[in-house]
């Protein structure tokens, strides 16, 4: 909901729960007046007249109170915009009006020819923010920064701390959260894409738990790199930036008539503690975000363990057969189906069937797989490129590079130039012919190096290849999901370097980490849930020993049930699964099947956190409730706790369906529910339905 003050200076943003709050003043400056819980429009005037703070030598009385801090005039904080012309830098705006559109709000301001739109909607409540600049001149203007947003906290008595995810290959999504000191704390990405060191998303509160308290928190939209910083100013008062970008070096040169739009940065408020907050996450992403998010993803069986860079048509199709046959839904051949890819040295960049391999084409495996009752998918890596190629054989100058320079590789591979239209329109033929000439249903996308040479040679503008691979990124899976509107598409850079709002929005699910040891990822999975729903998660069940890491010995169950907190898949080599074995999965998977719903699409309550010992989730979807347990060791034979269940009504009483007990709700919230876990590595599932 949307309120407007009579005069047209004060704009309050509305959800079921909180709004958000800004008022023009009469000497023009846009001021951030309130976000947090649900004020009316009187509270917001009410606010709008109190005075900006006395003054104080050497500080500014806008700092830590304008809504969208620029570069110049009477300002010290970080700049959300920063300018510059061949005759000045910085910007000295003026506001111009104001519009709306639905339940968007558009504040229009101008600083000669640059024209400056900030823009505010609702998303229950989720504030989405994003900018947009045109430049309406006659001369190029050369933005420096252009952020989305500057998020401005409420004045508080006690300390702020910081939630951030932290990580690295591997051991992504790690939650730290540490006391907010004077100055800034900036987290992002230098790599050209999401990167595996931080997710784009933080978190401050002041005595929050995991149900109770105020969280504020914001997460940024964009695949490319990225700058968040958080600044406790000399006064106390806490502001976020961030947007496209990791420095102030240069981001796009805009010709007369061209205008830039930012990602979004979006913003929550809640409550309810840091599991309120991420379920209002979770549904906002579900809602708005993720493409048919009420379309529940299937159990995929993914090749890359169990063959590597070894694989036929025949042996394919004899994995197919016995992922079939336990109740797998999507068959996905992983790399080494294309071009001489018979190792990470060659290949990439050549997007047909190898003839030796696949004799007919993928359409022979892909028509198989569908006989057997499952879809079919492929795995693509389309922005890379080995100098072992025929693509880089005829176009060399076609990755980024630096003249003169040596050209760095990582992984054997160099990154294609995705700004260049040309590369954009190979890789359209190239994609578009793959997907028309096989039945293929789903695409990983990978994306396994970073940016380091990122040059372009001849280009009067050479950085803009940071902002426009991206867009270049983003315009390509447009395309191919307007032309191919039933294949399904998963994000992933060498696990999860690539997670993000704006990915999100592209894309059905994504590729947690690279990490497939069940006890790993139980930690992976508690710090993605922070801002990301399970419905998007996607997680496998591997062989025991672990080969991919550590080679930790763990059981199917404890496997399968770690995997199944988000959408199941199998990674295995079931050609070596025992009889037994196959058995043992083909019930998992069933059951699997039977919550899905539950897991996808409910509630989520982290019950307890993976610190050793037990740690569970729980799911609410109407009347159904779901629980996973995980114990990672039991001490001295003492029994585990019972787990006090969340988000149930007391008053009514639930039937376990595993064990035939019906318990009251008002026990289970309070006393809680017996697991039954024991000694190491043990899980459970159980299932709860109300009477």
């Amino acid at each position: 909901m949307l309120e407007i003050a009579e005069n047209g200076r004060t704009w309050v943003l509305s959800g079921p729960a909180s709004s958000y709050a800004l008022h023009l003043t009469d000497s023009g400056e846009l001021l951030h007046l309130h976000w947090g819980a649900r004020i009316a429009l009187a509270d917001a005037e009410a606010l709008a007249v109190r005075p900006l703070p006395d003054y104080w030598p050497f500080e500014s009385q806008l700092d830590g109170r304008e809504e969208y801090p620029v570069e110049g005039g009477p300002r010290f904080v970080r700049p959300a915009l920063s300018v510059r012309t061949p005759e000045r830098r910085g910007t000295e705006w003026s506001f111009e009006t104001y519009d709306t559109e639905g339940d968007e709000l558009r504040l229009r301001f101008r600083d000669g020819g640059l024209a400056l739109t900030l823009h505010y909607r609702t998303r229950d409540d989720v504030v989405e923010r994003w900018v947009t600049l045109d430049n309406q001149g006659t001369e190029p203007l050369e933005l420096l920064r252009a952020d989305s947003a500057t998020w401005t906290l409420p004045d508080r008595e006690d300390g702020w701390r910081l939630s951030q995810l932290h990580g690295r290959w591997a051991a992504e999504s790690v939650l730290t959260q540490t006391p907010l000191t004077y100055g800034e704390k900036v987290i992002g990405s230098r790599r050209g894409h999401t990167g595996h060191q931080h997710l784009p998303w933080v978190a401050l509160d002041t005595d929050a738990t995991e149900e109770r308290g105020e969280v504020y928190g914001t997460a940024l939209g964009w695949s490319g790199s990225w700058r968040i910083a958080v600044a406790q100013l000399p006064d106390a008062r806490v502001q976020i930036t961030g947007g496209a970008g990791y420095d102030d070096s240069g981001l796009l040169l805009l010709a007369a008539g061209e205008s830039f739009t930012t990602p979004v940065f979006a913003g929550l408020w809640s409550d309810g503690g840091f599991g309120g907050a991420s379920r209002a996450w979770h549904a906002y992403q579900r809602a708005y975000v993720i493409p048919d998010a009420d379309r529940d993803r299937p159990v995929l069986f993914n090749s890359w363990e169990a063959t590597t860079f070894d694989i036929s048509e025949e042996q394919q199709g004899s994995l197919a057969r016995r992922a079939a046959a336990i109740g797998v839904e999507l068959f996905v051949v992983d790399d080494g189906w294309f071009g001489t890819r018979t190792s990470d040295r060659a290949g990439l960049g050549d997007w047909a069937p190898n003839p030796d391999r696949f004799p007919g084409g993928l359409k022979p495996l892909g028509d198989y797989v569908h006989a057997l009752g499952m879809q079919f998918g492929i795995w693509v890596e389309p922005e890379m490129v080995n100098p072992d190629s025929d693509l880089y054989r005829a176009h060399p100058d076609w990755v980024q590079y630096q003249e003169g320079r040596k050209r760095t590789e990582f992984r054997n591979q160099l990154i294609l130039n995705l700004a260049r239209e040309d590369v954009q329109e190979y890789l359209w033929e190239q994609l578009d012919t793959l997907l028309s000439s096989a039945p293929i249903d789903y695409v990983k996308w990978d994306f396994n190096r970073c940016f380091t040479d990122a040059g372009w040679p001849g280009e009067p503008y050479p950085q803009r290849l940071w902002v426009d691979h991206v867009r270049g990124f983003y315009a390509l899976l447009d395309r191919l999901r307007a032309a191919h509107p039933t294949v399904a598409f998963e994000s992933c850079s060498g696990g999860g370097g690539r997670i993000d709002l704006g990915v999100l929005s592209r894309t059905d699910q994504v590729w947690t980490s690279d990490n497939t040891d069940p006890l790993d990822r139980l930690a992976i999975q508690h710090g993605f849930s922070q801002i990301h729903p399970a419905r998007v998660m996607a997680a496998w069940v591997t062989d025991s020993p672990n080969t991919q890491l550590n080679g930790r010995v763990s059981s199917l169950r404890f496997r399968f049930v770690s995997s199944m907190a988000g959408v199941l898949g199998v990674g295995g080599d079931l050609s070596e699964w025992t009889e037994e074995e196959l058995a043992e999965a083909g019930e998992w998977v069933e059951l699997y099947k039977k919550i899905r719903p539950v897991v996808q699409r409910g509630d989520l309550y982290r019950l307890r956190p993976p610190r050793g010992g037990q740690s569970a989730v729980q799911y609410v979807l109407g009347d159904e409730t779901v629980v996973l347990a995980w114990l990672q060791s039991q001490h001295y034979g003492e029994p585990v706790p019972a787990l006090r269940l969340r988000g149930l009504d007391p008053t009514a009483s639930y039937e376990c369906l595993e064990t035939g007990e019906v318990h009251r709700g008002a026990v289970l919230l309070h006393h809680g529910l017996r697991t039954g876990l024991r000694g190491d590595l043990d899980a459970t599932v159980l299932r709860l339905r109300r009477i």
